[in-house]
């Protein structure tokens, strides 16, 4: 084996050297000049380091040493450099592993960090002395000494020395020194003198002392060491590992340990040892009965291991004049630190309130909180001591046990308060009952698998206060958590040993064929599955036969499921492809996009679409530009991408159900001053919104017309508000409590964490929106267990969760990472941010996305948080150049009068025009609600009057609608009281459409998007609820018909440019505004929009006047007049010139569905 240097100290290289090197490397290069000012000024600059030498090169220093350097740089800080001094020639080992010992090869295999981690560091990060011992401190200088003569600097020394085998009253320390064949169980040169005496001699019976945890350690040992013929256990109760577990338990373990073939002496008490004359062991005096029955009696041995407790190692308190506990150990407080300022105890050595413990869980706990306090303490909150959790788990003499919580307290052995005690205000009456009646426990034995477990819990069965496992301990860890954060339970106790049943895992399995699933149009869960066995095998073909997510499309989700199910079951594949025009899903589109370096929509369709010079349609047109914002963060507002975001993007505004749009200015953390809050105040009352606090803590304003939002906007900025991004599938809001702000109750600062994630992560666009919040305390007042990323302050640091959601599949989030510094949760949530964006599917929340992923949460962990796939590194560059790219997309319009045009609401005039009477309503304006017995409309050029003139007319020039062979575009005239939807298709050309969408009744259909079918036929498709428009102009060839709902169609018109201009072949304004006219179709109140539709006009209306229909809290849906006309007295060649000179159809007669009287004639509804 490769010996240890002694010391490792670092020059201005990487490489770590020896202190022999060090010193020729310094006497070769010792230059005697004196330095010059520059070197001085260059010296003095250099960063100032602070130092913590650790007393102690043990388990319990070496977790120190780990997290106080983790710490330090992942909260990117880099402050401290760490100088380690242990007594052994070892490097930190696993001494929980000593019992392993003889079946290695080297000391290193046992060794807890490799040689090569020590000198990975920076250098002057980390070094350390072995086979030295400090012999003092100087706290008035702050500076230790060791043996070999050392003197070495500190800011802070952290004692970590352990502690030393302890041994019964009747062997003093002199006396066992003497006596050859007597050894203690601690480290490892106890290992190797027991295997050298057993070298020298026949070892025919080795005795450990002890049936406790280091007593079954020791005996394990001696077990396996090949000179001892017999293995003993001499304990003193009635069974093994009495301080784990009970009797019960503890004879299953003596069973196991004996069938291995050592001996057990219980209730055995050593009185002394027997000692050769020459001081080599020979056996031990066993005491016998104490009232005489029974004499004293010797039993041979050649060999006996004390294991019966420790005593902690102070012995530098008595020249550093450190108080120590008179039970031993550095007297510390709840800081950790001595009675010696900046000189601090952890582990076996440190005596808190007259306690020490010999675990090593509560050292590594004493360790995390020091070194915590050191590095992150001031910036977020100074944990303290608390006496630690002393659950144990442990594989001993290949039996696996485990006990937990306050596992004898059905004993009356209570650690602390019963849980719900102090809730119910400290009842008088518990505390006259005995502790054993207020709890109950439950038993489970299996003895063909050598099962044992007890669990305890509260008498009412609500709370579990500890237990004891002894073969099957897989839920250790689930176990503690409930029982240490004293969490109620929502099962029936017998489910934590016996388990529940388990549920299906596919959303909607449990549903009857006759459970609803969209409640807009009443489709059933059967509905679905029977369309699937009809033949309909993807979600557009159910869309259109069943209405399945036409409405609100709430519904998606559990509609995908449920069709995803049903097609499995059928045995039909269930593509995740994007849409018919890629043969990609998004995850591998984005790949495609990313190495291919693709920079807008048509360069992604010719290298990746089925047909090269294809439109896309509406769902993978976002798809795409989402991949596309996702990767480069360009500014949407171009014209090369601004026709590929879907209609929110389009407007950097969320349209509402009456065509217009609300404005949400981002508010991080919710925080806002006094004064901005007084511009929203003006903004709104200006321009007339509607204003409402969100459920993530914005202000949002409702009812902001379209050609209004520029003018708002540059109020906005000018106040110092950016956009809240409310409309793109981006980070929405990072809510947050007030925290150490101003909570009571607060442990960290949650507004600052949540300002500081809001900031770094806005404007991000994912597959879908994302949102996140930060809690001060347990108390989770912000919700972060609902939220696609949520942050928590604990007294340790930051606990991080995913893949929460509200909605209408609410999830509580999963736990990601717990008690991590707030650099390390910033790494964590950058790298989840950046696999779901470059991962998921289109559409698809966080929390779906974890569903599907194999091994769900537990896959996404050991990607992101271990590593297993080596991307952790490429997460976080790729975030990184995303946050760099971030633009406030409101302030670049504000400053850009040339886009400001795109949101004008007619290119041709500067009129506006309303399409939703308002109603006042608690002292706000808000839109009149749609009608709650809408029936369907169809409009056709056949609507119009047969003796209307038909001619090409000028309605915009083309510059107006900015046409382009990249992207499509579109914009809104005013023709008459009309309004008509312009649109150029590249390739394609020019087409026109009325601007109503005929389900809602609102002028939207230009601000949507584009696409082509499968033919290649162009459609636009209606923002409000995605109702597919096909834009051909002729009838025949079903222009104007809705591609997923047939009870629906729109009027098309021919369309050309000529000259710069836009020509639009339309009949005479009179008779298009009988039927299309903005006015007559105004969603208004119930009585008057009844008189209108009768006949009468806008605002003429006596109380008097018949109501059409009755009146009702909401506005009435008119499908036509009720009296039925006929086209009485029209010669048949007048019908057939007027339907020619409209340029629809040639002589197929077409009954219009939808019209009003006119002058000249009647209609046929």
């Amino acid at each position: 084996m490769a010996p240890v240097p002694t010391e490792v100290i670092y020059d201005a290289g990487q490489k770590a050297t020896s202190n022999g090197d060090q010193i020729a490397q310094a006497i070769h290069s010792f230059d005697p000049k004196i330095p010059s000012a520059q070197d001085t000024i260059a010296s003095s600059s250099q960063k100032r380091y602070k130092k913590c030498v650790v007393v102690g090169f043990g388990m319990v220093g070496i977790a120190f040493v780990e997290k106080l350097l983790k710490y330090d740089l992942e909260g990117g800080r880099d402050e401290w450099q760490v100088v380690v001094i242990g007594e052994e020639p070892h490097l930190a080992y696993n001494r929980v592993g000593l019992s392993t010992y003889w079946e290695k090869t080297s000391v290193e295999e046992l060794y807890l960090n490799p040689l090569e981690w020590y000198s990975s560091h920076a250098p002057g990060k980390l070094s350390y002395h072995t086979s030295d011992q400090v012999v003092g401190i100087d706290s008035v200088s702050k500076h230790i000494k060791t043996q070999k003569g050392h003197e070495i600097d500190y800011d802070v020394c952290v004692l970590a020395t352990g502690s030393d085998a302890a041994l019964p009253p009747y062997v003093s320390r002199e006396r066992f020194q003497k006596i050859r064949g007597a050894f203690v169980y601690r480290n490892i040169s106890d290992l190797e003198a027991m295997l050298a005496y057993s070298k020298k001699r026949q070892i025919k019976r080795a005795a450990v002392v002890g049936g406790g945890l280091l007593g079954l350690e020791a005996a394990k040992a001696l077990l396996d060491l090949e000179t001892v013929e017999q293995a003993i256990i001499v304990e003193r109760n009635q069974w093994v590992l009495s301080r784990q577990l009970d009797s019960e338990g503890g004879r299953m373990v003596l069973d196991k340990v004996r069938n291995l073939g050592v001996e057990v002496l219980l209730q055995a008490r050593v009185r002394d040892l027997i000692p050769h004359c020459t001081d080599r062991l020979t056996g031990i005096m066993l005491q016998g009965a104490q009232d005489g029955s029974t004499p004293d009696s010797p039993y041979d041995l050649d060999m006996i291991v004390f294991a019966v407790g420790i005593k902690a190692r102070d012995e530098l308190a008595k020249p550093c004049s450190i108080t120590t506990d008179r039970r031993g150990g550095f007297v510390v407080d709840h800081h950790l630190q001595t009675n010696i300022p900046d000189v601090y105890a952890v582990g076996e050595c440190a005596s808190y309130k007259g306690e020490t413990w010999g675990l090593i869980a509560p050292g590594v706990e004493m360790a995390d909180t020091l070194s915590w306090n050191l590095t992150e303490g001031p910036h977020h909150q100074i944990r303290t001591m608390t006496p630690p959790d002393v659950s144990t788990k442990l594989k001993l003499m290949g039996v696996d046990v485990a006990s937990f919580g306050d596992f004898f307290a059905d004993q009356g052995k209570l650690s602390k308060p019963l849980p719900g005690t102090s809730r119910r205000g400290g009842d008088d009456k518990s505390k006259n009952i005995p502790i054993e009646k207020q709890v109950k426990s439950m038993t489970y034995r299996d003895p063909f698998s050598d099962v044992y477990k007890k669990y305890i819990f509260t008498a009412d069965g609500k709370y579990l206060i500890g237990g004891m496992m002894v073969g099957d301990v897989k839920d250790f860890v689930k176990l503690v958590g409930v029982c240490s954060k004293q969490k109620l339970i929502e099962k029936p106790p017998a489910e934590f040993i016996i388990g529940a049943k388990k549920e299906g895992e596919e959303e909607g399995d449990d549903l009857d064929d006759d459970a609803q699933i969209c409640s807009c149009h009443n489709v059933k869960k059967g509905d679905v599955i029977a369309q699937v066995k009809k033949g309909c095998h993807s979600i557009g073909e159910i869309k259109s036969c069943t209405k399945l997510g036409t409405g609100c499309g709430g519904c998606m989700p559990l509609g995908t499921s449920v069709f995803n199910k049903a097609m499995k079951d059928a045995g039909q594949e269930v593509s995740n492809n994007v849409c018919p025009h890629f043969d990609y899903s998004r995850a591998d589109l984005f790949m495609i996009v990313k190495f291919r370096k693709l920079k807008d929509f048509p360069s992604v369709m010719a290298s990746a679409g089925n047909k090269a010079s294809s439109l896309g349609c509406d769902v993978c047109r976002p798809a795409v530009g989402s991949i596309l914002s996702s990767l480069y963060n360009d500014w949407i507002m171009q014209p090369k991408l601004r026709q590929t975001q879907d209609t929110n993007d389009r407007f950097l505004a969320n349209m509402q159900r009456d065509g217009t749009y609300s404005v949400v200015p981002r508010l991080p953390a919710g925080e806002v001053s006094p004064d901005k809050l007084r511009v929203l105040g003006e903004v709104a009352t200006d321009f007339g919104l509607y204003t409402k606090i969100t459920g993530g803590q914005r202000i949002d304003m409702f009812g902001a017309k379209k050609q209004d939002l520029p003018a708002i906007w540059t109020r906005l900025v000018d106040a110092g508000f950016e956009s809240g991004h409310a409309y793109g599938k981006a980070l929405r809001t990072i809510k947050s409590c007030v925290g150490t702000t101003w909570c009571r109750y607060g442990v960290g600062d949650s507004v600052k964490f949540a300002v500081e994630l809001e900031n770094r992560y806005r404007g991000i666009r994912a597959p879908h929106k994302f949102k996140s919040a930060v809690s001060g305390c347990n108390r989770d007042c912000a919700e972060f267990h609902s939220k696609d990323f949520g942050v928590l302050a604990t007294p340790k640091g930051w606990n991080v969760v995913v893949g929460g959601n509200g909605g209408a599949k609410p999830r509580h989030a999963w736990p990601l990472a717990e008690n991590v510094t707030k650099h390390m949760a910033v790494k964590l949530i950058d790298r989840f941010l950046a696999l779901y964006i470059r991962s998921a599917d289109k559409l698809q929340r966080t929390a779906r996305w974890i569903e599907s992923l194999p091994g769900g949460i537990e896959e996404l962990k050991s990607i992101i948080v271990d590593d297993k796939l080596g991307l952790c590194e490429e997460l976080e560059k790729d975030m990184q150049e995303l946050v760099g790219t971030y633009h406030c997309e409101w302030a670049m319009v504000v400053r850009d009068p040339e886009r400001q045009k795109a949101f004008r609401q007619f290119v041709n005039t500067d009129e506006t025009q309303s399409s939703v009477e308002k109603v006042e309503e608690r002292g706000q304006s808000r839109p009149e609600y749609w009608p709650t017995d809408a029936a369907p409309l169809k409009f056709s050029v056949l609507d119009v009057v047969q003796t209307a003139k038909w001619d090409w007319r000028i309605m915009c020039n083309a510059s107006d609608v900015e046409p382009s062979d990249e992207a499509t575009s579109s914009a809104v005239v005013k023709y008459g009281d009309v309004q008509l939807a312009i649109y150029h298709v590249p390739s394609k050309g020019w087409f026109a459409s009325q601007q109503m969408c005929p389900h809602r009744r609102a002028n939207v259909l230009a601000d949507g998007l584009i696409g082509e079918d499968e033919a290649g036929n162009p459609y636009v498709s209606c923002p409000l609820h995605k109702r597919q428009y096909n834009l051909d102009p002729n009838v025949e060839k079903k222009g104007g018909f809705c591609r997923s709902d047939a009870d629906y169609q729109i009027m098309t018109f021919n369309c050309k440019e000529e000259d710069g201009k836009v020509l639009v072949n339309l009949p005479e304004t009179e008779s298009l505004d009988a039927i299309l006219s903005t006015s007559k179709w105004m969603i208004r109140k119930a009585k008057e929009e009844s008189h209108i539709l009768a006949g009468g006009k806008p605002g003429d209306i006596s109380p008097d006047a018949p109501n059409g229909s009755p009146a009702m809290n909401s506005g009435v849906e008119i499908a036509g007049i009720k009296d039925e006309v006929t086209a009485e007295g029209k010669e048949e060649e007048n019908i057939h010139q007027a339907q020619i000179a409209a340029g629809k159809i040639q002589a197929k007669q077409q009954k219009a569905s939808c019209g009003d009287q006119v002058d000249g004639g009647k209609l046929d509804w």
